[in-house]
């Protein structure tokens, strides 16, 4: 029997990239040459887009700050990715401070996000440690540990799961979630709105907000969502 063939998302989600990556403040980024190296080898006909404005300017800005916006093609299908020109603790950079090095960083990080919709190191995005194929067959190959002895007691509690800081930042695995409700206007079951809520569990200063804000309004421009008044 034939074996079937892979697409290009499962062809590109089965690649372990833990060998080059790096991390910074936190977060795990990828190298954006081995990635497009990656995308080439087994693609080659894959390219990449830089969208400018008029003048060839290769960034987008509301006058405050900017962004880029670029796209990744592989077999016909493009994904965009839009990214904050950010500072190295991932804040908005203001308009006026942003040198070439900066826009050329955010470029860079943008075409590698483009990458990872395609599937090449989708997994570090979510918070996981290797790809679903690799993960699954470590599960299967490790050996059940044994139950943990339990000590009785007249009242037991479950302890409350804090959530982590970090996951909520832009790359952690909550950050997307979070800006999709915030588009949505889908407050917290407490009735807390999003950003709000986001704020407090990160401890955003007013460059992280302005950062935040600019995230929502791009999923709304995508996804066609009308801003609540």
């Amino acid at each position: 029997m034939a074996e079937t063939k892979k697409s290009v998302f499962e062809t590109l989600n089965a690649i372990n990239c833990n060998e080059h990556t790096e991390q910074k403040n936190g977060l795990t980024y990828l190298s954006w040459a081995w990635a497009w190296q990656m995308v080439k080898t087994h693609f080659p006909d894959a390219f990449y887009t830089i969208y400018e404005r008029e003048g060839g300017i290769p960034y987008f800005t509301d006058g405050k700050t900017a962004w880029v916006k670029t796209g990744v093609t592989i077999c016909g299908l493009e994904h965009i990715e839009y990214l904050p020109v950010m500072d190295n603790r991932n804040n908005s950079i203001p308009l006026e401070r942003i040198t070439s090095f900066d826009m050329n960083k955010a470029i860079q990080r943008s075409l590698t996000k483009a990458v990872a919709r395609h599937g090449l190191g989708l997994y570090i995005y979510a918070g996981e440690d290797l790809p679903a194929e690799e993960s699954e067959t470590k599960k299967a190959n490790d050996p059940k540990p044994a139950p943990a002895k339990k000590t009785p007691s007249k009242q037991e509690s479950k302890p409350a799961t804090k959530a982590d800081p970090k996951d909520y930042l832009p790359g952690g695995k909550y950050y997307a979630t979070v800006i999709e409700r915030s588009a949505k206007n889908q407050p917290t079951k407490s009735g807390e709105t999003m950003r709000d809520f986001w704020v407090r569990t990160v401890g955003a200063n007013e460059d992280m907000m302005e950062a935040f804000d600019h995230d929502v309004a791009t999923y709304r421009l995508n996804n066609n969502i009308q801003p609540a008044f």
